[in-house]
């Protein structure tokens, strides 16, 4: 059964969720009384079968949907209340990989990466430098005046990762992030993201992969059926 992280202190909670349920249709539940506590720092990953309702909290974190019932505090605002106008403030300071990308096909490389500081008023001169360090982390400099179209998969997955990490997120939220890369781009990838944690974000990552639970599962959330059913370690490597 998964411990009752609510019951710890709130001070360095990012995101904090009381007995929380999902419901599209009346009587089924995508998600079912979850409650939970990511710190600041944190580095947890999300695993259980298909359609076990990953996604659906993710969504719920990133205030692309609301909960049916409970409360979902998110950097401080209680995503369960605000207003439409309120939430895209909050989505700028919370990176998000979706599975699909939503990337731009009409921008290049660059540009998708760029609009992220481009929101974030961020001077152009700072722009171009930092995304493309950021592009050169993840092996795309040398696409930058490339578009999306042209990129395979693997290039697209981290093209989107890029984009997410380029303004320095205080929360990241990763569905399947390395689902389109071989094992050795994986690793990569994945300890870019656990720097992050590493400087103060809070990154929860969904992932089928046992070897990457293995690997970076210092605290792993099971969802079984839409409800939170483990919460621990999972016997990673130091």
């Amino acid at each position: 059964m998964p411990r009752d992280n609510v019951a710890r202190g709130a001070s360095d909670a990012l995101v904090r969720l009381f007995h929380v349920s999902k419901s599209y249709l009346a009587g089924s539940f995508a998600l079912r009384d979850i409650n939970l506590e990511l710190g600041r720092g944190e580095f947890a990953l999300l695993t259980g079968p298909s359609g076990a309702g990953k996604t659906t909290l993710l969504r719920l974190i990133f205030g692309a949907e609301r909960p049916s019932e409970g409360q979902l505090l998110v950097l401080g605002r209680n995503i369960s209340r605000v207003g439409g106008h309120s939430v895209a403030p909050l989505r700028r300071r919370i990176g998000v990989v979706f599975q699909d990308f939503k990337l731009l096909p009409r921008h290049t490389v660059e540009q998708n990466v760029g609009i992220a500081l481009d929101v974030m008023g961020v001077p152009a001169r700072e722009k171009r430098a930092r995304v493309f360090a950021m592009l050169k982390r993840v092996g795309l400099e040398a696409r930058r005046a490339h578009h999306p179209l042209s990129l395979s998969g693997g290039e697209q997955q981290r093209l989107a990762i890029a984009r997410a990490l380029v303004n320095r997120p205080q929360l990241l939220l990763a569905d399947e992030p390395t689902g389109n890369l071989d094992p050795d781009l994986s690793i990569e990838i994945m300890e870019l993201i656990a720097a992050f944690a590493s400087s103060g974000a809070t990154v929860l990552v969904a992932t089928h992969d046992h070897g990457l639970l293995r690997r970076y599962g210092r605290r792993v959330l099971r969802l079984e059926a839409g409800e939170l059913v483990d919460d621990g370690v999972s016997g990673a490597q130091p």
